[in-house]
């Protein structure tokens, strides 16, 4: 009996008529090869064609000046295990620009912006199976699904918090970068997505019981622990003691803010985002990290629990 071919990774890399940069990886057959992606890379077969049957879709929102392929291994994993995934280049927080970064009411907007487009407009999106939407995000883009996922944040919270840390990376943030007090937290949730995961999120304090209370759907959590940027326990604590049901939480001993992104290329072009601290292995990390989300979004996302 002749074995089944391996699930290899197509790759298709967009501009939204919005303007918006997306990355999208999904399943495909082929031979596919190594390529640079920033400073990532990954091993896909470009502008392979959609699948022709249907799949869940995951979108992927970054972290505060990251761009679309910041968690490229993980987009990877999943796409191999059955996923279509859609990561979005967040406009006015990238690297590229970060001229809205303190604007982070506009990136849940921007993420169920992104599923609309892919579920309406992108060519392949008869593949996607639109009642299995689940999302990832990382840091402001932790911030990001808690929201787009129901979370209501209380911003005046800022102020006591940054009179208290104002070294802290969120604080030296707004304190660069003014931003008006915005009025009520508009309601952002898209009942679209029905699983979510969260790591290190940011501004996690900013969410008490009653502003996680709409999230509804299971939550895989990440915490850091030796996390210099986003540190304990302000942000992942805060989001696991507030949210209504009890999430899959998930502790990473040694592990440091930037350990959340891919594994780059070269770790020496932008070591800050790139260097582990010594004896933390960010490939052997990732490797665990991505068959957990893969597991957590396989089980939460299959259509007997949804139909």
């Amino acid at each position: 009996m002749a074995q089944a071919q391996p699930v290899q990774v197509g790759f298709e890399r967009l501009t939204t008529p919005d303007g918006t940069e997306l990355g999208i990886w999904y399943p495909a057959s082929g031979t596919p090869t190594r390529q640079q992606l920033g400073l990532y890379a990954h091993e896909v077969i470009a502008g392979a064609g959609a699948p022709s049957d249907r799949h869940p879709l995951i979108v992927f929102s970054h972290g505060t000046g990251g761009d679309f392929a910041g968690h490229v291994d993980t987009a990877v994993a999943l796409a191999r295990a059955g996923f279509i995934v859609a990561a979005l280049t967040h406009p006015g927080d990238n690297w590229r620009d970060t001229s809205r970064a303190t604007r982070i009411e506009e990136r849940p907007a921007a993420l169920s912006a992104t599923i609309t487009y892919m579920v309406q407009t992108w060519s392949g999106r008869g593949a996607i199976d639109a009642d299995r939407i689940g999302a990832f995000g990382f840091s402001a883009g932790g911030f990001t699904v808690l929201a787009a996922a129901g979370g209501r944040p209380d911003l005046t919270r800022l102020q006591d918090h940054c009179a208290q840390h104002s070294t802290f990376f969120d604080c030296a943030l707004i304190k660069a970068q003014k931003r008006t007090t915005a009025p009520a937290w508009p309601n952002l949730r898209d009942a679209r997505i029905k699983a979510i995961v969260v790591a290190a999120p940011a501004l996690g304090f900013t969410f008490d019981r009653a502003g996680l209370a709409d999230v509804r759907v299971p939550v895989q959590l990440w915490r850091a622990d030796n996390d210099q940027i986003l540190p304990t326990p302000y942000y992942a604590d805060a989001v696991r003691a507030a949210l209504p049901g009890k999430p899959e939480f998930h502790s990473v001993a040694d592990a440091g803010h930037f350990d959340f992104l891919a594994p780059c290329a070269n770790p020496a072009i932008i070591p800050q985002l790139c260097k582990s601290a010594p004896g933390f292995d960010r490939a052997a990390f990732h490797a665990s990290f991505d068959a957990a989300i893969v597991a957590f979004f396989s089980t939460k996302l299959a259509r007997r629990r949804l139909h």
